[in-house]
């Protein structure tokens, strides 16, 4: 592959690079559905994604991971990763996203990353970060983080050109969302309530037709948040972000990472810039991707891969015979 980027922004041989990354971490993380076992899944995902990060002509940098430095062992923030050669790139990344929907072997569960080009995606703590998101289609300033839900689920509507009721949200099932569910359930929008894995449920506003999710409202883990918004930056949808820094700590922290503003507003744009490559492969079955599946003598993984250049969407259903590779 080539080894430096281009005027255009990222090689696009690192597309398919992406690939099978996730492939990797997908099929890893498999093996361990439905055994109850999170911390296990985890970390064989862990093991897999980086050991084929490692073989890719770049010289990387976790930006968003398993945790900081010294609370994660490996893909920690910081953390450098690839040959050393090749572009210098950011990377956001999350080798099992919703461990217990893969311990209970529930729909969602995924392997995703995302790169760009350095200094392009926010350097974001481990905290949880207020979000609101659709998919692409729709005007500049549909959705505002500080309106209320009925003014964002009406202007949604009316954008759509459909009546409230025919909007759906996703929201995560947590009990400091009680008023918001409540909410919006008196705008007269559905709600799709789900127990974990928030990366999947910004991701599937992108295709409202084939998921039915129209809206994502709520709050969840910042570094997913950095994750869901390189994704969304790919299709051309819209997502804003606030950290929630609610003690000195947590504000000292973010300091730490460059953040001054702890009240800030973040657009899509500022949560990932520039040229974006995202992908994701099932790791159980979901909405938009199948899960791994193992036969008797191949494994199928099904995979999106996303780039922000050219707004391309790839869906690639891969049969491996070659079992030895994982």
């Amino acid at each position: 592959m080539a080894k430096n980027s281009v005027v255009a922004g990222l090689d696009r041989i690192l597309t398919m690079e992406l690939v099978r990354v996730t492939e990797r971490a997908a099929v890893a993380a498999a093996r361990l559905r439905g055994r109850g076992d999170e911390k296990a899944a985890d970390q064989v995902a862990v093991d897999a994604m980086r050991a084929e990060l490692n073989r890719l002509d770049i010289k990387g940098t976790v930006v968003i991971g398993e945790g900081e430095r010294d609370e994660a062992p490996m893909l920690y923030i910081g953390e450098e990763v690839g040959s050393g050669d090749g572009p210098e790139v950011d990377i956001a990344l999350d080798p099992l996203e919703g461990t217990t929907i893969c311990a209970k072997n529930l729909p969602n569960a995924l392997a995703v990353i995302a790169i760009a080009e350095k200094g392009s995606l926010l350097f974001a703590p481990d905290v949880y970060m207020e979000k609101i998101a659709i998919g692409p289609g729709y005007p500049d300033g549909v959705i505002d983080i500080d309106a209320s839900p009925y003014e964002n689920i009406r202007n949604l509507a009316d954008a759509k050109r459909v009546p409230i009721s025919e909007i759906t949200a996703c929201i995560l099932d947590r009990p400091r969302h009680a008023k918001l569910i409540e909410a919006v359930r008196n705008t007269g929008a559905a709600i799709r309530l789900i127990g974990d894995g928030d990366v999947a449920g910004v991701i599937h506003t992108t295709d409202p037709d084939e998921t039915g999710i129209d809206i994502y409202l709520g709050t969840g883990g910042a570094p997913e948040g950095v994750l869901a918004a390189a994704a969304l930056r790919c299709t051309g949808g819209q997502m804003q972000g606030r950290l929630l820094l609610d003690t000195p700590e947590k504000v000292a922290r973010a300091a730490k990472m460059g953040i001054t503003d702890p009240n800030k507003v973040y657009r899509i744009e500022e949560m990932a810039r520039g040229d974006v490559l995202f992908a994701a492969t099932g790791v159980t079955d979901g909405n938009m991707l199948a899960g791994v599946k193992f036969g008797r003598n191949s494994i199928t993984t099904d995979t999106i891969v996303l780039r922000s250049s050219s707004r391309t969407v790839r869906e690639i259903k891969a049969r491996h015979q070659d079992l030895d590779k994982f």
